[in-house]
């Protein structure tokens, strides 16, 4: 297959010359004459590859070419696009290429040079294809390597996925907080037909209401105060791929029916715009929310719900599947010990006993961030009931463990560090007599001051 080129240049002679030249060279070449224009071929263009290649004039009409290339990239993270500049606009072309520009040549330009300029150009993205197969053969083999267990409602849900993928369905996943619905979601899309295209997430609960519909639907320049450039929204990002909508139960009332707009339509207008524009997208919404009570207090859309839940998925919490805690342990240990340079090979039988015992209202995340903090603190090969002890802040013995705050880890990370950050002090940046103080090992401490990013320089001498 030939390689695609596209031509952006408000000279109709400039865009003649070049096409002409370079369908010599065995190139399918495409033209624009406007910034706005290239963006709505890129736009629709199929992916992964809209065009191997983009040449395009830094001076246009309304548009900028400076402008033009942030949106390219924005449009297609690889894209490689090269600069035309008139003598003397070296620096135009250099702030460019800050912008994510390749290369440049400025005009007037020798058809020779700029063939090297444009094999270099091609060669690099070759390298990018041939990277990204290769992904893609990993993605492929390693589908579901981050979804671990061997329970059966975890092998329930592995099967649904493994059924919607190819489907093209819109999916709605269900679950507590922290039971892996991204996960899931991710895994969905690598199987599908679209996993050359984009996931891009949208967390419903954080973006403000005054910001939500510009974030999903990008706004014009001039749209509101502030909006200094044109913004594409994050289903213009998804076009050819798939938008997550995390925590739908969040949106408003008026977002909500956008959203239903663009499901049923598949057509959007930015904020400030009057041009509807056509969007390829699959949905996978998410939300830990009970939806149907939503609908019965009048909170959700009942057209909205019936078009996101066509295929449910529910995820089961993790008290519900107990048998998989062992498994999903030794894959954050894993993880952990490539992450902190721990080497810890798993965890006592007897500091086994409270995680299974535990009803872990945080879920798989509240696990792993257990399993991580453990292996922060542990001195010896194994994981102990001690050290689990401390991670939990005092688990009680023979009885479930109490439902922790979600920002209780973030107080302990902070008391150990100020405790380390003392005895650093007490002892004028000494190590050795700051571990003994703690009591605990030399390397341990220096595990811990890496991992709070401590300067010991800065300590010293203020004992």
């Amino acid at each position: 297959m030939s390689e695609k080129i596209l031509i952006v240049d408000d000279d109709q002679t400039i865009r003649l010359v070049l096409t002409e030249a370079l369908k010599k060279k065995g190139f399918e070449l495409e033209e624009a004459g406007s910034a706005e224009e290239a963006l709505d071929k890129i736009r629709v263009a199929p992916r992964p590859n809209p065009f191997d290649l983009v040449i395009m004039d830094v001076r246009l009409p309304k548009m900028s070419g400076l402008e033009a290339v942030s949106r390219i990239r924005e449009l297609d993270r690889e894209a490689i696009v090269i600069v035309v500049t008139a003598y003397g606009g070296k620096e135009i072309a250099l702030e460019a290429i800050r912008k994510g520009a390749y290369d440049y040549f400025t005009k007037p330009f020798k058809l020779e040079e700029m063939e090297i300029v444009i094999e270099r150009a091609l060669e690099k993205r070759r390298l990018q294809n041939e990277v990204r197969t290769l992904r893609e053969r990993v993605k492929k083999d390693r589908e579901f390597e981050d979804i671990v267990g061997q329970s059966e409602g975890i092998k329930n849900v592995l099967e649904l996925v493994t059924k919607v993928a190819p489907l093209d369905s819109t999916v709605l996943i269900t679950g507590e907080s922290g039971t892996g619905k991204e996960l899931i979601a991710n895994a969905i899309h690598r199987r599908s037909r679209r996993c050359g295209g984009a996931f891009i997430k949208v967390n419903c609960a954080a973006i403000p209401e005054g910001l939500f519909e510009s974030a999903l639907f990008g706004h014009e320049k001039g749209a509101f105060t502030g909006a200094h450039t044109q913004r594409l929204g994050k289903f213009e990002l998804a076009h050819r791929g798939t938008i997550f909508l995390d925590e739908v139960g969040d949106m408003s009332p008026s977002t909500q029916a956008k959203v239903l707009r663009v499901l049923e339509q598949k057509e959007l207008e930015r904020l400030g715009g009057d041009k509807t524009l056509k969007v390829d997208v699959r949905v996978i919404a998410a939300t830990n929310q009970d939806l149907s009570q939503a609908l019965k207090e009048k909170r959700f859309r009942e057209d909205l719900y019936f078009r996101l839940n066509v295929f449910p998925i529910q995820l089961p919490p993790l008290r519900e599947r107990k048998e998989d805690i062992p498994i999903l342990i030794d894959n954050f240990l894993a993880d952990a010990n490539l992450r902190l340079g721990t080497s810890i090979t798993g965890v006592s039988r007897d500091a086994m006993e409270p995680l299974l015992r535990y009803h872990w209202p945080g879920n798989i995340r509240e696990l792993k961030n257990i399993v991580e903090r453990a292996a922060t603190m542990a001195e010896g090969e194994f994981i102990t009931s001690k050290v689990i002890t401390l991670s939990f802040a005092g688990p009680k013995s023979g009885l479930a463990l109490p439902e922790l705050p979600a920002y209780l880890g973030e107080i302990i990370e902070e008391v150990e560090r100020q405790l380390i950050i003392g005895a650093l002090q007490k002892t004028g940046g000494i190590q050795v007599e700051a571990a003994k103080l703690l009591g605990i090992t030399e390397k341990n401490l220096w595990k811990k001051i890496k991992k709070h990013g401590i300067d010991v320089k800065e300590l010293k001498g203020k004992s």
